[in-house]
C-alpha cells in the first residue's frame, strides 16, 4: 500500500487536526500504532512539524470524514507522492558503504588507468580531490587502503563500469577490453542448455517408444482373444 511522502509528519498532522483513530492513522501512514501514540503524547524522539496531506493531494476532506464516521474504515491514498529523481550531483552512497569508496577508487586507478578522474568520481560518487590524493598516494589513510572491485563492494554496477571503460577506450582510439570470463561462462551455459535439450529429446523418444510398445502388446493381446473366441 502506498504511503505518504513524510509518514511521521503526516501522522502528526492527522493527530492534531482530525478525529481519526490511531489505528486508522497508523495504517494510512504505514506506522505502528505505538508510534502514533507516541506522537500524540509528545513522547516521540523528535518533535515533528505536521504535514498537511490535503495540501499535497494525498487525502481529501471527504475521505477524512468517511474515516471519522466509521472507525473501521481504511483511508485510501488519493494521490501517490511523486518519486524524487536525482538528475545532478554526486551519486548517493549509503553510510555503511562510504568507507569502502577509497578501496574502490584505488582498484579503478590500478586496473583502469584509462578512466578520467571525472569518470571515476561519477562511478564511485567521490570527489576529485580524494581521487587525486589516492593517485598521488597522499591520502590520509593510504596505509590501510586495499584496492577492491567497486562492483563487488556495491558502489557501482558492472554495466556502468563497462560503459565507462568503453567510453574511455573510444576516446583514446583503442578497443575496449573484454572480459574473457564472460565468454567462458556463456559457452558453459550454452553447453549446459544443449545437454538439457538432448536429455529431454532422449526422454521423449524413450517415452514414445514405451508407449508404442504398450500399444503393440495390447493389439496382439486383443488379436489373440479374438481368435480364441
Amino acid at each position: 500500500m502506498a504511503q505518504p511522502l513524510m509518514p511521521h509528519a503526516t501522522a502528526s498532522w492527522l493527530v492534531d487536526n482530525t478525529a481519526l483513530t490511531f489505528q486508522q492513522i497508523a495504517e494510512f501512514c504505514g506506522l505502528h500504532i505505538l508510534e502514533v501514540q507516541a506522537i500524540a503524547d509528545d513522547t516521540a524522539a523528535t518533535k515533528l512539524t505536521g504535514r498537511d496531506p490535503l495540501r499535497s493531494g494525498e487525502l481529501t476532506q471527504d475521505e477524512i470524514e468517511r474515516g471519522q464516521a466509521d472507525p473501521d474504515y481504511r483511508l485510501q491514498m488519493q494521490k501517490e507522492p511523486d518519486q524524487a529523481v536525482r538528475t545532478k550531483g554526486p551519486r548517493y552512497t549509503p553510510v555503511s558503504k562510504r568507507q569502502d569508496k577509497p578501496d574502490g577508487v584505488a582498484w579503478l586507478l590500478r586496473n583502469h588507468p584509462e578512466l578520467s578522474d571525472g569518470q571515476i568520481g561519477k562511478l564511485i560518487g567521490t570527489t576529485r580531490s580524494t581521487i587525486q590524493a589516492l593517485r598521488e598516494r597522499t591520502h590520509w589513510n593510504i596505509a590501510n587502503i586495499q584496492p577492491k572491485d567497486p562492483v563487488t563492494l556495491g558502489l557501482t554496477s558492472q554495466r556502468e563500469l563497462d560503459a565507462a571503460v568503453a567510453k574511455a577506450a573510444k576516446a583514446r582510439g583503442a578497443e575496449a577490453p573484454t572480459d574473457a570470463r564472460l565468454d567462458t561462462d556463456r559457452e558453459a551455459l550454452l553447453e549446459e542448455l544443449r545437454a538439457e535439450r538432448e536429455a529431454q529429446a532422449r526422454e521423449a523418444e524413450a517415452a514414445l517408444a514405451a508407449e508404442s510398445g504398450e500399444v503393440e502388446a495390447e493389439t496382439e493381446l486383443n488379436a489373440d482373444n479374438l481368435f480364441k473366441s
